[in-house]
C-alpha cells in the first residue's frame, strides 16, 4: 500500500510515492505568500516601533546644584562689599541677583542686601522653585514674577534658568498673563527712544512692542513696559526660547515658548527684596502658587506644544 503524506492538509498521494508538480508550484505559492506577510509584519512593527521612539521624551539628567548651609541675609556698604569681592563672578553673580540689579549699577549703591553664606548657587537665594510637578508635560516655559522682580525657566517641571529683571515702571506697567515668544534680534532699537539699543532682544507681545532684553537694571521697576535683564541672562534667553513659525502673509503657523507673567508690584512700598533681612523666605513662590498661575492656561499651552511637534 502506498503511504499517504500530508503537507499543509493537502493530500499528495502518487503511485510513486512522489510529490507531484503542481503540488510543488502549491507549496511554492503559499510559501513565498508567508514570506511576504512576515516581511511585511517586520515592517510595520519596526516602524511603529521608529514612532514609539520618536514620540518618547528624553529624559533629562537631574540638576546638581550646590546648596548653602543656610540662607540669611544682612546689609552692607556696596563699596566695601565690592573692594574685597569684585572679582569673585560667583558672588558678584549672587549679590547683583539679589539686588535686582547689575554690576555697573550695584557699584553706585549705598547699601545692598549681601546673603552671610555664598557657597551655594544662585537659585537658592531667588523665589523660584526647584521643581514644580504641575509643569511635568510641560517641555518649555518662562516666568516673570512682577512682584519679586525675578524671571525662571522650566523644563519638564525641573527650574533649569533664572535670574533678575527690572519690569514696567507705575505708568507703563508689563502686561500680565499668557504670551509667546515672538521674533527676536540680535540688536534692534527702542520704540520709546531710537537712541536706546537694545541687545538680545525677544518680543511676546507683537502689537505692543513688549519683549525682553539686555539694558541697564537700577534696582526696581523701570522700563517702558519690556523686562531687563543682565546680558548673560538675556544672551542666555535669546538661545533657548523657540520662536513662532509664520506662513503666508504674517500668518502664525506655530507660536514660540510660552511666556507667563504674573503678579503685581507695590510701587509705593520699599523694595520687596528688603524683606529678606527678616525673613529669608519672605519672596518665595510655592509650588502652588505656581500652578495656580499656570492653570488657566495650560491647556492652550499643551495644545501649542503638540502643534509645534506636529509642524514645528
Amino acid at each position: 500500500m502506498n503511504k499517504v503524506t500530508y503537507l499543509d492538509n493537502c493530500v499528495t498521494l502518487h503511485p510513486n510515492g512522489k510529490i507531484t508538480f503542481a503540488l510543488k508550484n502549491l507549496i511554492m505559492k503559499k510559501s513565498f505568500i508567508l514570506l511576504n506577510i512576515i516581511v511585511i509584519a517586520l515592517f510595520f512593527s519596526c516602524d511603529g516601533n521608529e514612532k514609539a521612539k520618536s514620540k518618547t521624551k528624553i529624559k533629562r539628567v537631574p540638576i546638581v546644584r550646590l546648596q548653602p548651609k543656610s540662607v540669611s541675609y544682612q546689609m552692607e556698604n556696596a563699596k566695601d562689599w565690592l573692594a574685597v569681592n569684585i572679582k569673585d563672578s560667583k558672588k558678584m553673580r549672587i549679590v547683583t541677583s539679589v539686588n535686582r540689579t547689575d554690576k555697573e549699577n550695584f557699584a553706585q549703591m549705598d547699601t545692598v542686601i549681601v546673603p552671610v553664606d555664598m557657597t551655594g548657587d544662585v537659585e537658592y537665594y531667588l523665589p523660584f522653585p526647584m521643581n514644580v510637578s504641575y509643569l511635568k508635560d510641560v517641555d518649555k516655559i518662562i516666568y516673570f514674577s512682577y512682584p519679586t522682580q525675578t524671571f525662571a525657566t522650566y523644563e519638564n517641571g525641573e527650574l533649569t534658568y533664572t535670574g533678575p529683571t527690572n519690569m514696567g515702571r507705575k505708568k507703563d506697567q508689563t502686561p500680565t498673563g499668557l504670551f509667546y515668544a515672538n521674533w527676536k534680534a540680535e540688536e534692534t532699537t527702542s520704540t520709546f527712544n531710537d537712541e536706546w539699543d537694545l541687545r538680545w532682544n525677544f518680543n511676546v507681545e507683537n502689537l505692543l512692542g513688549v519683549g525682553w532684553h539686555q539694558y541697564s537694571l537700577p534696582g526696581y521697576p523701570v522700563s517702558h513696559s519690556c523686562m531687563r535683564l543682565q546680558e548673560k541672562d538675556a544672551r542666555y534667553l535669546y538661545d533657548w526660547a523657540d520662536q513662532w513659525i509664520l506662513t503666508g502673509k504674517d500668518k502664525v503657523l506655530v507660536k514660540g515658548t510660552p511666556v507667563i507673567v504674573f503678579g503685581s508690584y507695590d510701587f509705593d512700598s520699599p523694595k520687596p527684596w528688603l524683606q529678606l533681612i527678616e525673613n529669608p523666605k519672605a519672596l518665595d513662590i510655592s509650588e502652588d502658587e505656581m500652578e495656580n498661575q499656570t492653570e488657566p492656561f495650560l491647556k492652550l499651552i499643551l495644545a501649542e506644544q503638540e502643534n509645534r511637534a506636529a509642524k514645528g
